[in-house]
């Protein structure tokens, strides 16, 4: 970036990095997850029987507070960027037996409301007012082409307000096997999304506005000023199957080269997006998570002055920064994950910002609307209570078949689901030294060995240093 920016703080960075190269047990409630059956317009009464209330596991969690954001911070280059969506149109699920198994023994999406928290945080996008609104990747459940359309045109109501929307694909979303429908205890595959079909879907959503597009991948640059332009990155490998891990593609170099000696001639600051993480944000899912052979876009990026870049894909609040290549990145969480938050970004021409998530506030929807929904108006309640039961049920899954004791095994599912909803709302920091006291704690390393369960609740204890919902550059 030339323009106001520390250029020779950069310049050292870069130089250094041309060397290197970047409780007590309690059975879960076995009742099945309440599913929404109403209108696509949300607004009618609902009224689910009591029977469909998950009961929380012990020990208790609570969903932290949200970080409050600073409201004295400019608001003139504001960005809402949101991630992993994940949504599931409706005509694509009955709501039955297959669903609801998915949804509890999934990653934790909440897929049987994510319609409603779609409608809710797009209007709350529209309240705000930002400069646009960044979709980085993971739009759909599964590449479900339907969802992929329908997601489209509840955004066309954010460009109607005036907000561009801007979009990117994810490693759900094109190409994928997994497309499926639900139908009572079965599910049955849905039409996939091809890439031509991906950039039809969402022409109005950042590509049929490209300043420049490259023909090897669905990545483009996008305009949001006369001095900042946003790079948006296809990191996602689906020419030759699905693929999870990320990468770019050598002809996409070239590209992204071309593109940022033109803003550099320009005067434009760059602000880069994609799916996959930049840096090894997750140590354990390495291989799924950071985009492969990363320091060759780190150095691009060093070498251009781009201070900072933004992402999703992990499903938990995290940043990091790059001393070697004087890059920061922020990963915002899963909009459809609890606690259902997205990332409001402040920015200057300088290469300062400051960023803070929001979580979107159902109840407030809820009422709004007129929708009754007990869960919906308690949210943060049912929405912590639903990510429990899903983590709960991953580690007796795992260990179905183990010598363990079902008394210790309860304990270390307890344990394990309290842990990984502090680490997905990014404050995992406020327990990390209640959970390593605890005795499940004890347990976990008696019977976790090498089981990728106990390695990613002890990179979370190591990584559980600060809050990652506030991140700020001056």
């Amino acid at each position: 970036m030339k323009k106001k920016l520390a250029v020779m703080t950069l310049l050292t960075l870069c130089v250094a990095a041309g060397i290197a190269g970047c409780s007590k047990e309690k059975p879960v409630d076995e009742t099945p997850v309440q599913t929404e059956t109403q209108t696509e317009t949300e607004t009618e009464s609902t009224n689910p029987t009591e029977e469909t209330t998950i009961e929380a596991l012990e020990p208790s969690t609570e969903i932290p507070p949200e970080t409050t954001p600073d409201e004295t911070a400019e608001r003139n280059n504001r960005l809402i960027v949101a991630t992993d969506i994940h949504y599931l149109a409706r005509k694509l699920t009955d709501g039955k037996e297959a669903f609801t198994y998915m949804v509890e023994h999934g990653d934790g999406k909440m897929a049987n409301y994510v319609r409603q928290i779609t409608d809710a945080f797009l209007d709350e996008v529209i309240e705000e007012k930002p400069q646009a609104l960044i979709l980085s990747g993971d739009l759909s459940l599964n590449g479900e082409k339907l969802s992929h359309e329908e997601l489209a045109s509840k955004l066309v109501k954010v460009e109607d307000a005036g907000i561009p929307v801007v979009v990117i694909p994810g490693n759900h979303d094109i190409n994928n096997p997994a497309a499926a429908q639900f139908q009572g205890e079965d599910h049955f595959p849905a039409e996939q999304t091809t890439p031509e079909d991906f950039e039809t879907i969402y022409y109005d959503f950042g590509y049929g506005e490209a300043l420049s597009r490259d023909e090897h991948s669905l990545s483009y640059t996008y305009q949001l000023d006369d001095f900042n332009r946003l790079l948006m990155l296809d990191s996602c490998q689906y020419d030759d199957g699905y693929h999870v891990g990320g990468m770019i593609k050598l002809e996409t170099y070239d590209w992204i080269e071309e593109q940022m000696d033109i803003a550099w001639n320009e005067g434009m600051n760059i602000i880069p997006v994609s799916h996959h993480n930049l840096m090894d944000e997750s140590q354990v899912y390495v291989d799924d998570c950071t985009i492969e052979h990363s320091e060759e876009l780190q150095q691009k990026l060093c070498d251009w002055h781009v201070p900072w870049f933004l992402s999703g894909h992990l499903h938990v609040q995290h940043f990091k920064s790059s001393e070697s290549y004087g890059i920061d990145e922020i990963v915002t969480s899963s909009l459809s994950t609890a606690p259902c938050q997205y990332g409001v970004l402040d920015y200057g021409d300088d290469g300062s910002f400051e960023y803070h998530t929001k979580t979107v506030d159902m109840a407030a929807w809820a009422s709004r609307t007129g929708n009754k929904n007990r869960h919906l108006l308690n949210f943060p309640e049912y929405s912590k209570k639903m990510l429990e039961r899903v983590f709960y049920n991953k580690v007796m899954d795992t260990y179905k078949n183990s010598d363990i004791p079902r008394h210790d095994k309860a304990q270390m599912a307890n344990l394990y689901a309290k842990l990984n909803v502090y680490s997905y709302a990014g404050k995992a920091v406020e327990i990390v030294s209640e959970v390593v006291e605890d005795p499940a704690y004890q347990l976990w390393e008696e019977y976790g060995g090498n089981d990728i369960l106990y390695q990613y609740m002890q990179e979370i204890v190591r990584d559980a240093v600060v809050d990652y919902n506030h991140f700020e550059r001056k």
